[in-house]
């Protein structure tokens, strides 16, 4: 094989190598443990992932500034008293949310914040809300409510996911939802 065949093969292989990585960029990440997405992946642009992981049309996803923050944050491992990239607990992260997408201060953990909440019926739940559980004690554990019954939260194995509160799972330890009260 002559050097300029052999120049031409290089040149092909990077860019085939550059366009998988480009095509795999968007969908390489874990956004969800909902039973009723598990082994699906999904694709395309912000709206259309996040209208696939909460089951709605497209259309319903108007707070970009909301997905983005979710996205840059997705997969962000679990550390207790974290509140960066390098790790974060559930109530530094609904912090670092309110306050970045909503302009709004909250206590920093889920105990405090959960007296911080003007209580709500599930079905009267918005995005934006909070959700609390009580996994080994009263309001351990926070998340924010999305649409559809997801909230994004972090979990302890995963990291910064999407979960379906109404998955057994979560449901059975989901203890009081509202939304922040102006302060």
């Amino acid at each position: 094989m002559n050097h300029k065949r052999r120049r031409e093969l290089r040149y092909v292989a990077l860019i085939i190598i550059l366009l998988a990585c480009l095509s795999s960029c968007k969908s390489s990440k874990v956004y969800t443990d909902a039973s009723s997405m598990r082994g699906r992946t999904v694709s395309g642009s912000l709206k259309e992932r996040y209208a696939a992981l909460l089951d709605v049309p497209p259309s319903e996803i108007s707070n970009e500034r909301l997905y983005k923050f979710i996205d840059s944050w997705i997969g962000v491992k679990h550390q207790d008293g974290g509140m960066d990239k390098r790790g974060t607990d559930c109530s530094g992260f609904t912090c670092i949310l309110q306050k970045e997408v909503y302009n709004r201060r909250t206590a920093r953990t889920a105990r405090q914040m959960a007296d911080q909440v003007k209580r709500k019926y599930e079905e009267e739940l918005q995005e934006g809300d909070l959700v609390f559980f009580d996994f080994s004690r009263k309001f351990d554990h926070v998340g924010i409510y999305l649409k559809n019954n997801r909230f994004v939260h972090v979990s302890t194995k995963r990291g910064v996911i999407i979960s379906d509160l109404k998955d057994s799972w979560y449901y059975k330890y989901f203890s009081r939802g509202g939304s922040v009260k102006e302060q």
